[in-house]
């Protein structure tokens, strides 16, 4: 079932979804080679609970950690561990928290100091894909447009796309309905309505599309081992044009002539 939000709760979720790009923003200034995964998770719980939120993602289904953090080949959902990061990995970072009931959910994938030409140019168009189906987020239209504008663009690049992870519909619950795949047919799926919040998040690999899940059950990463980039927005369904809600401000702050 798909649940319309009021311009109230819309503003509720914006508070939410702007914690998750300042907590983006922190993590950001903690990206260097030598620190773990795990000393980044813990950054961004203290972070978060020191705005009065709660982490999201922390305990959803039984996942261990605040951040879901996926280390070049991993394509989402990697539990913090003791690895240590590299010069040269990418690294995607998933933040949710919660803040007046209402969840907010956005991703960035990061270069640890300098990466290849080739890597940069999938962060980049994975970056842009996202914006151009956030272009097609608007009422009146059907998530197949969103779906249809992120894998032409990524697939025309060379680039593919993953067809088993999703973006989703976002509220009171981190997963709501409709589901919004990042490939597809214009003109399907379901029609969007003013008041709708969908979380869009483009996983896209540098080569097969094919995945596999690792032993913990959690962490996804490409069958080839070639890297995957992640971006994340949640937008809000309006009649021109959409309102996205998230904001990678934060991190662009941090990153300045370096950011993707």
């Amino acid at each position: 079932m798909i649940y319309l939000k009021t311009d109230d709760e819309i503003e509720l979720m914006r508070e939410s979804n702007l914690l998750v790009g300042m907590t983006l923003g922190e993590i950001a200034k903690w990206i260097i080679p030598g620190i773990t995964t795990l000393k980044l998770d813990k950054i961004a719980e203290e972070f978060i609970r020191d705005h009065n939120a709660i982490p999201g993602f922390l305990g959803y289904g039984g996942f261990p950690n605040s951040l879901c953090i996926s280390v070049n080949e991993q394509v989402v959902h990697g539990i913090p561990s003791n690895y240590e990061l590299r010069e040269g990995d990418v690294v995607s970072v998933d933040c949710g928290v919660i803040k007046n009931g209402f969840n907010g959910d956005s991703a960035y994938t990061f270069c640890v100091g300098d990466v290849t030409d080739e890597v940069r140019r999938l962060l980049k168009t994975t970056k842009e894909s996202l914006y151009l189906g956030i272009e097609q987020a608007v009422e009146g239209r059907r998530i197949g447009d969103i779906s249809h504008a992120i894998q032409i663009y990524c697939e025309h690049k060379g680039y593919s796309v993953v067809r088993e992870l999703c973006g989703h519909g976002i509220g009171k619950r981190l997963h709501e309905d409709p589901e919004v795949p990042n490939y597809g047919r214009r003109g399907c799926g379901s029609l969007l309505k003013k008041g709708m919040c969908i979380a869009i998040e483009p996983m896209i690999n540098l080569g097969s599309r094919n995945i596999i899940i690792e032993r913990d059950g959690w962490a996804t990463r490409t069958r080839d081992r070639k890297p995957s980039a992640h971006f994340e927005h949640t937008v809000a369904i309006r009649e021109e044009k959409a309102d996205i809600l998230s904001s990678f401000q934060f991190v662009e702050e941090v990153l300045g002539g370096k950011s993707i």
